[in-house]
């Protein structure tokens, strides 16, 4: 096993430079895991030390955790296809090009303008969605959007009965016993604050993302808060496959692009690291806006959970994305 001290010099920079207040972080090869925390979880309006075991605001990582698999258990159980048609779920959405697999590849070429988009009640922020149009990135493009990912979510809503949020927790929290993790916390004070918001105050135990903050339940984008080590246990079922949420048959396509054209560097909501002479076979990683990522690599059994509130005290702390590509390259050439 790889003691990862390069990765960890560089994770404890960040820290030690002003990029992050604190990071928490873990290794996984196969069965063993190397942990750490380092920092501060909060600056303002005071000073508080990390702690282990607290809740992080994963943002998009709802993604991949929850809604991929919610989606894909769908297709697996014939309840679904990737060659549906969205306007066959949410015929209030007129467009009828637009596939299951171009909102799971982000390929969908959705655009448009809201108005006042996080001041809308969830109602109103609801129909404004379906009202947007496709733009010419239409499958010709990859183009990340949460839009995709809340279409999926009410996309298995109209096939369940059941709001995403509900659906995750049903499907991926409670099936791999992450008893931390949760969309609705109990305790902000074990809960890494993000933003020190001028209209929202320190935001802390709610999630940060306005869009999820507005349509709560019913957001497959964003909304789940996890501790470290529950994502620990989530990679450690998609890497063995033993009571994976992700069914067997999408597990082995899911480090390979799934793209409609296959060449425009996404799997199955996941996002594919570049292949080079460093690291010659397909990873496959994401990251959310408050500062998390996640890294898998199912030929070694190998993974990486990285979190930190990249967001706190100001976002949106531009800096911080070179430096977190550059910490999972390093991890990438030392595991």
């Amino acid at each position: 096993m790889a003691t990862y001290s390069k990765t960890i010099r560089d994770m404890h920079a960040l820290v030690e430079e002003g990029v992050v207040p604190g990071i928490s972080y873990a290794f996984i090869d196969d069965n063993t895991v190397q942990s750490g925390i380092y920092g501060a979880e909060q600056l303002l309006p005071g000073y508080e030390p990390l702690k282990e075991n607290q809740y992080y605001d994963l943002a998009s990582l709802t993604k991949v955790v929850g809604t991929v698999n919610v989606i894909l258990q769908l297709v697996d159980e014939g309840r679904l296809a990737l060659t549906d048609k969205v306007h066959g779920y949410l015929p209030e959405w007129t467009d009828t090009t637009v596939s299951v697999r171009h909102l799971i590849t982000h390929t969908s070429g959705i655009a448009g303008y809201i108005p006042n988009r996080n001041k809308l009640p969830a109602s109103q922020l609801h129909d404004a969605l379906l009202n947007l149009h496709v733009g010419p990135d239409f499958e010709q493009k990859m183009v990340y959007s949460d839009i995709n990912f809340i279409f999926l979510g009410w996309i298995a809503e109209a096939i369940t009965g059941t709001p995403i949020q509900q659906l995750i927790a049903q499907r991926v929290l409670e099936p791999l016993k992450m008893a931390h993790s949760t969309f609705s916390p109990t305790d902000a004070a074990m809960c890494v604050p993000t933003e020190l918001s001028p209209t929202r105050g320190l935001i802390r135990g709610v999630v940060h993302d306005p869009k999820a903050f507005v349509l709560r339940e019913r957001c497959g984008s964003a909304g789940l808060f996890a501790t470290r080590d529950d994502l620990v246990t989530f990679e450690q079922a998609i890497l063995s496959g033993h009571n994976s949420p992700l069914p067997d048959q999408f597990r082995q396509q899911i480090a390979k692009d799934q793209t409609p054209l296959g060449h425009q560097g996404r799997s199955f909501g996941w996002a594919l690291l570049p292949v080079n002479d460093a690291h010659p076979h397909q990873c496959i990683w994401h990251s959310g806006y408050t500062g998390t990522a996640i890294v898998l690599d199912l030929v070694t059994n190998q993974g990486l959970v990285f979190l930190s509130n990249r967001v706190h005290p100001d976002a949106p702390n531009k800096p911080f994305l070179a430096r977190r590509n550059a910490v999972i390259a390093t991890y990438l050439e030392e595991k």
